[in-house]
């Protein structure tokens, strides 16, 4: 009985392939009871029984049966235990294993690339896909195409990082076979969506859609299987677009029964309800509360979870959820003590500052986010949200402090390669140039940039995220006069020729840096410019002589009111600029109005300038109204008798009026004697 088991065994064992793994199961559990006391077909049989749960996805069930296997069957199964692990979600333990192991053959190769894959180390993946595709002597017939589409995969998550710095030009490019599957052109559309060029991408999904609908290899459950993620993606590209109708549309489409693949269903689900444009906010919480949670192998991407994530607490903050969101946002972002520049780490600082303010703006938010503020220091998200709030409210000149405090506190701490990173991170530096510029500090403008390039020039790596900093760096500095701002712009020019040596833009910052200072170091490039006679063959020098400069008007830099700084010499400001400032900040003067019945050929009144009364041509009205003008004074002095007294003392003499001795009072009893006479009365 038992060597007849083991026949069996060995006799399925020796066909050509097993198509039937629940009868290899069958009849390895019954060659291991057989198999006592005869180690080697012991070990056979208990290798088949693994290699058979792994085919009927018991993954779980084959570990156990590892672990009952002992030290010699689990230094057997090394990949089936690595790729369960694997399947199971445990990806930190598959990678450990297959490290200590020692990753020597091909197919542990292919292994470690999905285990990094899926643990979103896309640099290793791409890493070990390239290796590969370089050795084609050890690949497997059709092995090529398949490592094609991984590699695709894998570029299109670098672009999701924020890492397409590290795929070069030559790997971006697709070729015209590509294009003829739908694998290819899906994976291409994904890294066009990445790249945020979903016109692009529009046209390879319809291509992958047309190849996959086409396909003659597939059968009609695959073909829908297959179909289902390219639909929900061409879905979310019309969204984009802002074909919200061919959106729905699309969506209605998608059958949920036919995807496989939990994480793609959530996506489907969630991006259909989006597109319902819900209104009443409680409501959409109860709707988004329904969508499945993915755990496991099937988990989202980090990408894909924050920007879910994300949606909740929106929705939540619509609802009025303030409490809960801010708690549950404080409670993450608690466990990362290190400044970081994720864009998972940086939405939840700005969400946490929303709820605090309670979707407050302007001074009342800031009366609120500004002391989570000392408590958090170093949340880029929170420091943003304030330093938006402050150019909001049209004060420029306080976010740059908060900038500028924030980069010294990252200076002061301890040094590490994630402070610096975080320091000189291109967004930060582009931001704090911004800010300079608006105040015209053109200085200052040059020395942030020079020690951004300064820094992710020490990277050891051939390309980083800093290339398109070191780019803009040198293109500034090169504006400058001063010899070290020149060195500069070169060193941050001959790091990006020895990284991406086809980058035109590159080769001519490095020529212009060193033509006048250095020409041996730009020699070998001048072959690789285009000559000046093919740049000017179309132009006609004699009508640019004639037609002459055209200038353009400079414009004032704006300065903060009520704050006092210091001007900064700008070299490049010419005398000419100068005066032309001083002239456009002079007021211009009104043109001065004349009266609707002036006549430039009548001489003006020569006394038009004197008071009425004063003129000539005054008549008073009257007899009476003629002796008031002659007794009238305007001021003038009053004519009458004098006489001059003398001050006591000697100290001189003064001259007064006369009394009029009939106006004074009369002593005694009589009342009368005052008056000139009595008055008459009526006839």
């Amino acid at each position: 009985m038992s060597d007849s088991a083991i026949a069996a065994l060995n006799s399925l064992l020796r066909g050509t392939s097993i198509d039937d793994h629940e009868e290899a199961l069958k009849l390895a559990n019954s060659a291991i009871k057989a198999a006592k006391g005869n180690p080697a077909d012991l070990t056979t049989a208990q290798h088949t029984r693994v290699v058979a749960l792994v085919k009927l996805d018991r993954f779980d069930d084959a570990l156990r049966a590892i672990a009952e296997g002992g030290a010699a069957l689990d230094k057997t199964c090394v990949i089936e235990k690595a790729y369960a692990l694997y399947k199971i979600g445990e990806l930190e333990a598959a990678e450990q294993l297959l490290e200590s192991t020692g990753i020597n053959t091909r197919g542990m190769k292919h292994l470690a690339a999905q285990v990094a894959y899926r643990a979103e180390k896309f640099d290793r993946a791409a890493e070990l896909y390239q290796e590969m595709a370089e050795n084609v002597e050890d690949a497997m017939y059709g092995e090529e195409n398949d490592l094609r589409i991984n590699i695709l995969a894998t570029y299109s998550q670098l672009e999701m990082q924020g890492k397409g710095w590290a795929v070069s030009e030559e790997h971006k490019k697709l070729s015209r076979e590509e294009l003829e599957v739908f694998e290819t052109a899906y994976n291409a559309a994904c890294g066009s969506i990445a790249q945020g060029d979903f016109a692009k991408a529009a046209f390879l999904l319809k291509r992958a859609r047309d190849l996959c609908e086409a396909s003659e290899y597939l059968s009609e459950e695959d073909k829908k299987s297959e179909l289902a993620p390219i639909i929900v993606q061409q879905a979310y590209v019309a969204t984009k677009l802002g074909n919200l109708e061919e959106a729905a549309r699309l969506h209605e489409e998608v059958v949920l029964s036919d995807i496989s693949d939990a994480s793609t269903k959530a996506i489907a689900q969630s991006n259909a309800l989006i597109l319902k444009s819900e209104s009443n906010p409680y409501m959409a919480q109860r709707l988004a509360d329904t969508l499945p949670v993915v755990t496991g192998n099937d988990r989202l991407f980090e990408e894909q979870a924050t920007i879910f994530r994300r949606n909740k607490h929106i929705i939540e903050l619509q609802a009025q959820k303030f409490a809960g969101v801010k708690s549950k946002t404080a409670k993450i972002l608690s466990k990362e003590a290190e400044p970081t520049i994720s864009s998972s780490k940086c939405d939840l600082g700005a969400l946490n500052a929303a709820a605090a303010s309670e979707l407050q703006t302007g001074k009342e938010a800031l009366r609120r986010i500004l002391p989570l503020l000392e408590t958090r220091p170093t949340d880029v998200g929170l420091l943003l949200t304030v330093i938006q709030l402050y150019i909001q409210l049209q004060n420029p000149a306080q976010a740059l402090n908060l900038l500028e405090a924030f980069f010294k506190r990252l200076e002061a701490a301890t040094a590490s390669d994630n402070n610096a990173d975080v320091r000189f991170a291109p967004g930060l530096v582009a931001l704090a140039v911004a800010l300079y510029r608006q105040q015209g500090r053109h200085s200052a403008v040059r020395s942030e940039l020079a020690k951004a390039a300064s820094h992710w020039q020490s990277k050891q790596k051939a390309a980083s995220s800093g290339d398109s900093l070191l780019r803009e760096a040198g293109i500034e500095l090169l504006r400058s006069t001063h010899p070290s701002d020149l060195a500069a712009a070169g060193e941050a020019f001959t790091h990006l020729v020895a990284a991406q040596p086809d980058d035109r833009t590159a080769t001519a910052g490095l020529i212009a840096s060193f033509a006048t200072s250095d020409f041996a170091k730009v020699q070998p490039y001048l072959g690789t410019l285009s000559p000046v006679e093919k740049l000017t063959s179309g132009v006609d020098v004699s009508a640019l002589l004639d037609a002459g400069v055209a200038t353009l008007p400079v414009v004032a830099p704006q300065q903060q009111q009520g704050k006092k700084r210091a001007r900064e010499d700008d070299e490049t400001t010419t005398g000419q600029q100068q005066k032309q400032q001083q002239q456009a900040a002079k007021k211009q003067r009104r043109k001065r109005k004349l009266p609707k019945n002036y006549d430039p050929a009548k001489q003006p009144d020569p006394e038009r300038w004197l008071p009425l009364r004063d003129r000539s041509s005054y008549r008073p009205k009257g007899r009476k109204g003629k002796k008031r003008a002659q007794e009238a004074t305007q001021g003038g002095y009053v004519k009458g008798d004098e006489e001059t007294l003398e001050l006591a003392g000697g100290a001189g003499s003064v001259k007064v009026e006369k009394a009029n001795p009939a106006g004074s009072g009369g002593g005694g009893g009589g009342g009368g004697g005052g008056k000139k006479g009595k008055k008459k009365g009526k006839k």
